[in-house]
């Protein structure tokens, strides 16, 4: 279908997202940022907000410097709006790369790595012009060979320390942006959004009723996974970290039809204490927020005792674990 107000070369919106992205990463067309990114958009991510594409287009070139090898290959697009008002997109990506040289990440390590990142791009007359973005930051560590904890105190001192470091995205330090919308009302959004409220509200026996028994799962730290244990123990340990948080859904959208089975995507957040033993270790009291983003996709197979209508076969879960730790030593001093 045509999209007013964008190039008659994207077939569809989830063309446009896939194919901005090749052109800008893949072809090296960095400078294309220049008019596909808005010159004041905010591009939020757990380790804080960047705002224009200038700044867009330095961090991405020192990415490709660091590593030249690196490609994005689109898993899905789960979009809701109209070409009139907004496009909101949420584009899951698989990106691999080699760390070939010297950069962000220290010395070059030779090593390879393959994590997930979900982004959430709005767009409107062919211009992307708000962004929400998480890579799993701390699955990139692992694999070039570090552990999260100790690279965010690295980074915390090469910053100049708890007083001077840059200070991971807070809700209160946001940048509004012109996209303000919560998604859509598709049912298969309300229906994750609410599995979501569940277990964040410490209902993990839902677990096997909402979840397929074959659910195969990709999680933050580079972690696949299979079956309910798996999903136990990526929310658990997270919730237990953070037992009395606020738990938040920030924006949901549901789909179906396009080839592909039913699916959603949810944006949501995590704010308060880090005060219960999980993944994040012995609890320091230090106040943190996570934001977190979320892809499902769901399946006719049902439990023999489940009232559920389908249940979930994969699942894609990411925070930045980097961010969080970055959180919870700069208040540790």
């Amino acid at each position: 279908m045509a999209m007013q107000g964008f190039s008659q070369r994207w077939k569809d919106f989830p063309d446009y997202i896939i194919g901005v992205t090749r052109e800008i990463w893949e072809h090296r067309g960095v400078g294309t940022l220049n008019h596909t990114y808005a010159s004041d958009i905010p591009v939020r991510s757990p380790m804080g907000i960047q705002r224009g594409n200038q700044q867009v287009i330095a961090s991405t070139m020192a990415t490709i410097n660091e590593f030249p090898d690196r490609e994005l290959f689109g898993e899905d697009v789960i979009w809701c709006g109209t070409p009139e008002t907004h496009l909101l997109s949420s584009h899951r990506l698989i990106t691999t790369a080699t760390h070939t040289r010297d950069g962000q990440f220290g010395p070059a390590t030779g090593k390879r790595f393959t994590v997930r990142v979900i982004a959430d791009c709005a767009a409107k007359n062919d211009i992307i012009d708000d962004e929400w973005l998480v890579r799993d930051y701390g699955g990139i560590v692992r694999q070039l060979g570090m552990e999260p904890k100790s690279y965010a105190q690295g980074l915390i001192d090469i910053e100049g320390g708890p007083e001077n470091a840059p200070v991971p995205y807070l809700p209160e330090n946001d940048i509004e942006g012109p996209y303000n919308g919560t998604g859509n009302d598709n049912e298969w959004g309300t229906r994750y959004a609410d599995t979501l409220t569940a277990i964040m509200a410490k209902e993990f026996h839902i677990i096997p009723d909402r979840y397929d028994r074959a659910i195969c799962t990709e999680y933050a730290g580079g972690e696949s996974g299979l079956s309910w244990g798996a999903v136990d123990g990526f929310w658990v340990g997270l919730r237990s970290s953070f037992p009395n948080a606020e738990f938040k859904i920030r924006h949901t959208i549901g789909m179906d039809g396009d080839m592909l089975p039913p699916r959603a995507a949810v944006r949501w957040s995590l704010d308060g204490l880090h005060e219960g033993w999980g993944t994040f270790g012995e609890p320091t009291g230090a106040r943190v927020h996570v934001f977190g983003m979320c892809h499902a996709e769901y399946g006719p197979f049902l439990n023999a005792d489940t009232q559920q209508p389908a249940t979930i076969r994969r699942e894609t879960a990411l925070y930045d674990e980097i961010a969080i730790w970055k959180q919870i030593l700069m208040q540790a001093g």
